[in-house]
């Protein structure tokens, strides 16, 4: 399989980074994150307010909705920022997430808790596929791997945020505030989105400009393309079931195995500081090796968390460890199918790629919560890590899949690079 023109292509004409567009879009995604993990953060609080009357698949069904909106934000968002501009799209994306913070700390019944969530994912999806395509866009490809993950390291990073602010805030003033927390930091983030230039100019912008949107397709989903975008969908989706499903449940896991809620807490403050410090390990180690082999090496870490937590005794040294390498791989694995999505398709196609595995990994993560909260309901904690560590393994067969492609397209184009056509080139028609 063969998705790319010439082996150096990307290397000829992604030869500058934009520092400024980088750091910007990382704290986007810091907000971005922060508004979607600390959802779990307060998920006991949520299952003891009365005034709500949650049941355990209700919060897991309101959860994954946050999901469902950002599927639709993420298509959306691609159409429209070819037609109106990335900035234009970030900064009503961010206002409708702040709004969504807003509307959640409001909240007074599970109807109203869920539109809430909805519209706060509508706006996640759609900043964070720009911001990651903006990101991308904006800097050299000898650093792409890392680039995908200081913008992806965001999200948990949120999570760590949402944690450590969690410790004090809830056993003193509730849940609510939380969310209020998240609306004030948004507005803070698209006052800074105001004042921020993003270039369009970029080789990588006008290389997506070159072609049709039935272009684009045709290279995803006919020929060698389709399997890759297949490929891509399973890794993401699988992997996103888990990764998000834990970050819904882990809190009220750790309470259901007998942790206090601050101890819970702390566990939860692991899981998300792990993905932070991990993506960037993880990150090195792909700019050298490859993104998709690292992938590999990263869902096994997930695989291996969740079938500690069913198998190894029960003590805070073993739970501690467990949960690391649940953040670890949770977070960078799907930092990794990013990056190797962006690299294995041809360059104006890259946006198109880029929305295609962010919209099926937020299926995956809706689907997360929504099985979550059915296995916490029947088998409790021990049910949550069962069907996360199911959904893990068919990651991890899917991530070996996706590198042994990566793998035969980058040896095809090593033997067919004297013939290749430049990058900018059309697609011929039929």
């Amino acid at each position: 399989m063969h998705l790319e023109t010439t082996p150096t292509a990307h290397q000829a004409v992604e030869n500058r980074s934009h520092p400024g567009v980088i750091v910007l879009c990382m704290f986007i995604t810091v907000i971005e994150g922060f508004n979607l993990i600390v959802y779990g953060s307060v998920v006991p609080l949520l299952l003891d307010d009365t005034a709500l009357g949650l049941t355990d698949q209700q919060t897991g069904l309101v959860g994954g909705l946050v999901y469902i909106g950002a599927i639709l934000g993420s298509v959306l968002a691609r159409w429209a920022a070819d037609r109106l501009g990335r900035k234009r799209v970030l900064l009503v994306a961010i206002g409708l997430f702040a709004l969504g913070a807003v509307m959640t700390g409001l909240s007074i019944s599970v109807t109203m808790l869920a539109l809430a969530r909805f519209v706060t994912g509508f706006g996640v999806g759609g900043s964070l596929t720009t911001a990651m395509t903006a990101a991308r866009n904006s800097s050299s490809s000898r650093h792409a791997s890392l680039v995908v993950t200081i913008t992806m390291a965001g999200i948990p990073l949120g999570g760590v945020v949402a944690a450590l602010l969690a410790i004090p805030i809830l056993p003193a003033f509730g849940w609510r505030p939380m969310f209020f927390v998240g609306a004030g930091t948004a507005v803070a983030v698209l006052i800074a989105v105001v004042a921020m230039t993003i270039p369009t100019d970029t080789p990588q912008e006008l290389a997506g400009r070159l072609w049709s949107t039935r272009q684009k397709l045709r290279v995803m989903f006919a020929g060698p393309g389709a399997v890759a975008t297949a490929v891509i969908a399973i890794c993401a989706i699988a992997n996103m079931v888990a990764w998000q499903g834990l970050n819904v449940w882990a809190t009220q896991s750790m309470v259901d195995l007998g942790y206090s809620l601050r101890v819970a807490l702390l566990m939860t403050f692991t899981l998300t500081g792990a993905a932070v410090a991990g993506s960037f390990v993880t990150a090195w180690a792909a700019d050298r090796r490859g993104s998709a082999l690292i992938a590999v090496a990263t869902s096994s870490c997930t695989l291996a968390g969740l079938v500690g937590m069913l198998v190894l005794p029960a003590t805070l040294a073993a739970t501690i460890v467990c949960v690391a390498l649940m953040g670890i791989g949770g977070h960078s694995t799907m930092n990794l199918v990013h990056a190797t999505t962006a690299d294995i398709f041809p360059l104006p196609v890259r946006a198109t790629a880029l929305g295609w595995s962010n919209s099926t990994s937020f299926i995956g993560a809706f689907l997360g919560p929504v099985v979550g909260g059915t296995a916490i309901a029947v088998g409790g904690a021990h049910g949550v890590f069962s069907v996360f560590a199911a959904s893990a393994g068919i990651c991890l067969i899917a991530v070996t899949g996706l590198f042994l492609a990566d793998r035969a397209a980058h040896a095809h184009a090593a033997g067919t690079a004297i013939d290749a056509e430049p990058v900018t080139s059309p697609v011929p028609a039929g």
